[in-house]
């Protein structure tokens, strides 16, 4: 179904509520935020409301985390990097917050306070039941339309996610529509093969991700790096060293080792893993190929043989989508695998990068503009790439029906 665009919607003179996801590192101490590129990629849509007068909804951390705090520094970053004043609201919806929006003039913009303060927006509830509550309804009673460009919190279904576009005329914001375009590539029209890189400790959606592509042909091969590969490795019997086995024991994966078990009984043959593997070995990077892996040796990375094996099956794709990095990349002794399997994916035509850790790296080794997408929510990406409609996209889509 389609949804609303920023070019469609008229915002011209008209109050908006604009949901961002600014969410961001932030030095427990100062309060300072430590990366502002969430920031920078909302910058596009903020700048094409530039006649409108633009009420900022967005969200840091979530009750309980260290980081859970006000939005006063978020605001004095965004106005920094805008090179325009953004009002800071230590307010939601109470009064405050309603009489700083009545008074505002076109080309001005104001910062809400964390909406998360507010209980309701800590629930998950159905579209329906979002809409009824006294979050959205006080809020869509502050503006004209409402415009979703927090693709980081696009898989949540929460208040101001899905019940905000069920009450008001809403589109989807810049960054938004490209995130879901382009990832919606991934599924139709990708130059081939495709090559899907899954890795990283998140071991549970990568097999839900392997498991899509390869059983509905989206991917021509996937590559298991990381503790992904790990959990492959025991999947097809082989013994990865105590340290290893505990860790994937600890972190409550023997159900994926199943599934990782039928997934190489019907795709084996294009379920790749790397044949050999970097250990720390007194206190030194030391290889193995995988069948012959210490019993006492934690697995770090991927072996250089395996590299080279990997790296050439990069070369021969026409699309490399890459979630998770391949070892302990935070150790320059294990950062290679990580590193050059990146540098590899960069140089094909199409490529696409999970967001999360992977994007930090991409941006460490300065190369996040060869890449052709960087995505800004590590979930919400890999649930789309699971082949689930996103809760997000589909109240925009639900939005649109309403209201046109």
């Amino acid at each position: 179904m389609p949804i609303g665009t920023l070019s469609g919607l008229g915002c011209s003179k008209k109050t908006v509520l604009l949901r961002l996801d600014l969410n961001s590192p932030i030095d427990p101490t100062s309060h300072l935020i430590l990366d502002d590129k969430r920031f920078r990629e909302h910058l596009p849509t903020i700048r094409a409301l530039s006649d409108a007068k633009v009420v900022i909804v967005t969200h840091q951390s979530r009750p309980g985390k260290k980081d859970f705090t006000t939005l006063e520094s978020h605001a004095e970053k965004l106005e920094e990097l805008l090179g325009t004043p953004v009002t800071y609201v230590d307010s939601i919806f109470g009064r405050h917050a309603k009489d700083t929006v009545r008074a505002m003039k076109p080309g001005e913009i104001v910062m809400l306070e964390n909406v998360r303060f507010a209980a309701e927006e800590n629930l998950t509830l159905k579209p329906d039941e979002a809409k009824k509550t006294h979050l959205v309804k006080r809020l869509s009673g502050m503006a004209d339309f409402f415009i979703n460009d927090a693709f980081g919190t696009a898989h949540r279904s929460q208040p101001t996610v899905v019940g905000l576009p069920l009450a008001m005329k809403s589109a989807a914001g810049l960054l938004m529509e490209k995130e879901v375009s382009t990832l919606s590539k991934v599924f139709s029209g990708a130059p081939r093969p495709v090559c899907m890189v899954l890795g990283g400790t998140k071991v549970d959606d990568s097999i839900e991700v392997a498991a899509h592509v390869l059983e509905n042909g989206i991917a021509d091969s996937v590559i298991v790096i990381g503790v992904v590969a790990n959990v492959f490795y025991l999947a097809k019997g082989y013994d990865i060293g105590k340290p290893s086995t505990q860790l994937i024991e600890q972190l409550k994966y023997q159900g994926e080792i199943a599934k990782a078990k039928e997934i190489l009984k019907k795709f084996g043959d294009r379920v790749i893993m790397p044949s050999t593997v970097a250990v720390r070995q007194n206190g030194k990077r030391a290889e193995y190929p995988v069948e012959k892996i210490p019993c006492d040796a934690p697995v770090m990375d991927m072996g250089m043989d395996a590299l080279s094996e990997l790296v050439a099956t990069l070369k021969k794709s026409g699309t490399v989508v890459f979630n998770g990095p391949a070892g302990v990349f935070e150790d320059p002794d294990f950062a290679t695998g990580t590193f050059e399997m990146l540098r590899a994916a960069s140089r094909v035509e199409f490529s696409v990068v999970g967001g999360g850790h992977t994007a930090a790296v991409i941006e460490k080794l300065g190369i996040e503009k060869e890449f052709t997408h960087i995505s800004t929510g590590g979930g919400a990406c890999i649930e789309f790439l699971t082949g689930k409609k996103l809760p997000a996209v589909e109240a925009l889509e639900e939005s649109y029906r309403i209201f046109g």
